[in-house]
């Protein structure tokens, strides 16, 4: 990057002065760094005001470029910061602008879609036009969430079969195992106590292994997810999760989402995308009736995990929906509930029904998807839940 230093500044001076310069954004001299800018990080600056302008700053000459109402600008926009800045920022900073500058329905033309950096907040956006979204858009759409869909399997998908797999391999160990079923690593510390100096062996007493594969079903799984607006990022992860546990033939995985009404997505977890689009963020929230639907679903309770997803905002019935809870608890159901299963961080939540849930015996945290094979790991162990602390 170049800049246009006036006066006799230099070096590392002339260095700090120019990240101010960048950092205020007010025009040479109104920002008294006395710094103009060319190039690159006139490109830089630019992109900025476009973005991070206020009225404030046009009257005081400040930042005063502008996105503009167009597609077109919009596009041009978005292909300077992905010019300028890392992927991480340009993520950040398409998001400002959909916020900032109320953009959504520039979303809807194909040309500002194929611009974009795809990201999960992106996906969630879409998602919740997805009902207004003309049909010239919809495949270019479709375009843009697979590619956020296949980047986050990639990141998840084989670190979770192995967490399942192992987990369900752990649940199974028997302590007359065949040869080749021998877990070697255990034995040995289970028999140390026999270690024969003489001979420099251990005499395994016990043998510690894992039953052979099994092919049925060992789990039931059920995600029930909320789809309220706020849980935009936990509805595209859970729904891929749902969608790699899925095709697994150990687990049998139903994915339901809700917000007053109940929608079973499991017949799509073939195609997390289908999934995707089957759901409709926004409205009200009714977790009791979710709950209440899932419990249909769960035919071997001992055998069966129910993942709650949801900021705990009930409009149903509060009452009923711990009741039903503490029911499943007492049939033998794994209860687990998420705040949120994202990487946006702590979620904002009802705390009076997380208290209730707890007293019930199920503490309510949030979970990054890079935790949650662990988790589900745990769960199939019914081992401690890895819960992070408060």
């Amino acid at each position: 990057m170049s800049s246009e230093i006036d006066g006799p500044v230099q070096g590392a001076e002339a260095e700090r002065l120019r990240r101010w310069r960048l950092a205020l954004g007010g025009e040479p001299g109104a920002d008294g760094t006395g710094v103009g800018l060319s190039g690159n990080d006139a490109g830089v600056d630019a992109a900025l005001a476009a973005l991070y302008r206020s009225s404030e700053g046009q009257q005081s000459g400040g930042r005063s470029a502008g996105l503009g109402a167009s597609a077109p600008s919009m596009a041009r926009w978005l292909g300077d910061i992905r010019r300028y800045f890392p992927s991480t920022v340009v993520q950040v900073m398409q998001t400002d602008a959909i916020e900032r500058l109320n953009l959504t329905r520039l979303l809807l033309e194909p040309e500002m879609l194929e611009a974009v950096e795809p990201d999960v907040h992106l996906v969630g956006t879409l998602l919740s036009l997805n009902r207004a979204m003309p049909e010239k858009t919809k495949q270019t759409a479709r375009q843009v969430v697979r590619a956020v869909v296949e980047q986050v399997e990639k990141r998840i998908a084989q670190r979770t079969r192995t967490a399942i797999t192992g987990a369900l391999n752990r649940s199974a160990r028997i302590s007359r195992p065949r040869h080749a079923d021998i877990d070697w690593n255990r034995t040995i510390k289970a028999n140390l106590k026999h270690y024969q100096a003489e001979y420099s062996t251990i005499v395994p007493e016990r043998l510690v292994g894992y039953g052979r594969k099994i092919r049925s079903v060992q789990r039931d799984i059920v995600l029930c997810v909320d789809q309220s607006g706020s849980m935009a990022a936990s509805v595209v992860y859970s729904s891929i999760f749902a969608a790699v546990l899925a095709s697994m033939r150990s687990v049998r995985t139903s994915l339901v989402v809700f917000d007053t009404a109940v929608v079973d997505l499991t017949p799509q977890l073939q195609d997390p995308v289908e999934v995707l689009f089957g759901t409709q963020l926004g409205g009200g929230t009714d977790i009791n009736r979710a709950i209440a639907y899932g419990q249909t679903l769960i035919t071997r309770p001992r055998d069966s995990i129910f993942v709650l997803i949801s900021d705990l905002y009930e409009g149903g019935v509060r009452d009923e929906m711990l009741r039903r809870v503490a029911a499943m608890l007492a049939a033998g159901v794994q209860v687990i509930v998420l705040l949120a299963l994202s990487d946006e961080g702590a979620p904002a939540y009802d705390r009076d029904n997380a208290a209730a849930l707890a007293a019930l015996g199920v503490p309510a945290f949030a979970c990054s998807p890079d935790a949650f094979p662990d988790l589900i790991a745990a769960a199939i162990e019914r081992r401690p839940l890895p819960v992070p602390a408060a």
